[in-house]
């Protein structure tokens, strides 16, 4: 099998289309489980091995460090070495290259730490100090999210300063300004810094931004609905030398409005690119067609989303069971009993079941419903309740 068969194989119209979309504005609407990595990969792949793009020409941002080793993996197992030179990370990481090679433009050190949530905590105490406030009537947590903020809306301290609508938000801004001189003092930058003062550079330094258009003539976005503000613009600006920018997205899935990330980017695209493509995949190779009627069903009600089908071949599947509980202990017993149930009628065993909550603190009435009727269990990706340290 050629290089060019391994890419295309499997891959369904929709996923098709949106690979051999290659040039100018894409946007790739990819419902949940619709197989958005292998389109992302395979999109790679067909540029490196089918159009001849040389690897170092493509950038393609994830949102985390396993979701780009994976991409990489798949790259190389259709490519070989032939992909090395290719760029696949997150946002951060691409803004630590970027700033490594070139932060001294804006009067930095190229030698600068990165500190992580609890540095920058302890920072933002001693900005308190510094200014005489109490920690107990100004949180410092509550500061650092109102700084975090700004920056992912890509505002510097005397930008959040002319927004200042109340005498809060005038304070606030002042201990921002405190805190990025602290901050620069110690030759220091937090996650924030690394995007903000990427769009700084490339405002101040035209023949900078200038060398990374040139270098990176593909630029490949994945989970574009969760872009904050500051994102958003490094995007357009990397992108606006060569216009070939393909983001992949689903507004449906967007959760992540609490930390910065502003939907407007995935709906606006194609106001933004008046020449943009739009490439739906509505297959779904994930559920069963109960589970997509129960999920559109609830979704469509969104207002202003972009529409699209979802639909997939896999049949069966019992139907979605909407139970409301009085308060934690009945909807505890209520799914205890489903368990109970299911394996005494021997068509479940244990092992057939999940229980998922949204916070490590609910899972205390469901364990003590287990524990009640001797249902083993583990709890995955943390502690049992009576097995932490505090209990």
């Amino acid at each position: 099998m050629s290089v060019s068969e391994a890419i295309f194989e499997g891959l369904n119209e929709g996923q098709r289309r949106a690979v051999e979309t290659t040039e100018g504005p894409v946007l790739v609407l990819a419902g949940a489980g619709s197989g958005k990595t292998r389109v992302l990969t395979s999109r790679i792949a067909h540029l490196i091995g089918g159009c001849g793009i040389p690897p170092e020409s493509i950038l393609a941002v994830t949102f985390t460090n396993k979701a780009a080793g994976e991409m990489r993996e798949r790259i190389e197992k259709l490519l070989g070495n032939v992909g090395e030179g290719l760029w696949v990370g997150t946002f951060h990481s691409t803004c630590v290259r970027i700033l490594r090679r070139d932060i001294g433009h804006l009067g930095r050190s190229r030698g600068f730490v990165i500190y992580d949530d609890a540095d920058s905590l302890g920072v933002i105490k001693d900005v308190l100090r510094r200014h005489d406030l109490d920690p107990k009537v100004h949180d410092p947590r509550r500061l650092r999210w109102r700084i975090d903020q700004w920056k992912n809306r890509g505002l510097l301290p005397a930008q959040a300063a002319a927004e200042a609508a109340d005498l809060d938000d005038e304070l606030s801004a002042e201990l921002y300004v405190t805190y990025q001189r602290l901050l620069a003092e110690a030759e220091a930058l937090d996650f924030g810094d690394l995007l903000l003062l990427v769009t700084e550079l490339f405002r101040r330094n035209p023949e900078v931004l200038a060398h990374y258009q040139r270098r990176w003539q593909y630029v490949l976005v994945d989970e574009y609905q969760d872009t904050n503000r500051v994102q958003y613009e490094l995007v357009r600006m990397l992108a606006a030398g060569h216009g070939n920018l393909c983001v992949v997205g689903d507004p449906d899935q967007s959760i992540y409005a609490w930390r910065g990330a502003d939907i407007r980017n995935i709906l606006d695209f194609e106001r933004d690119y008046e020449d943009a493509q739009v490439v739906k995949l509505e297959r779904n190779y994930r559920s069963t067609q109960p589970i997509l009627s129960g999920a559109s069903g609830v979704v469509r009600n969104n207002a202003g989303r972009k529409e699209k089908e979802m639909f997939t071949e896999r049949r069966g599947g019992d139907a979605i069971v909407l139970f409301e509980a009085v308060d934690d202990r009945e909807e505890a017993s209520f799914v205890v009993r489903q368990i109970l149930d299911g394996v005494r009628r021997r068509d479940r065993a244990w092992g057939d079941y999940a229980i998922l909550y949204r916070t490590n603190a609910q899972s205390r009435s469901f364990e003590e419903e287990l524990l009640k009727y001797d249902v083993p269990y583990v709890v995955v990706g943390g502690v049992r309740f009576y097995d932490r340290a505090e209990v």
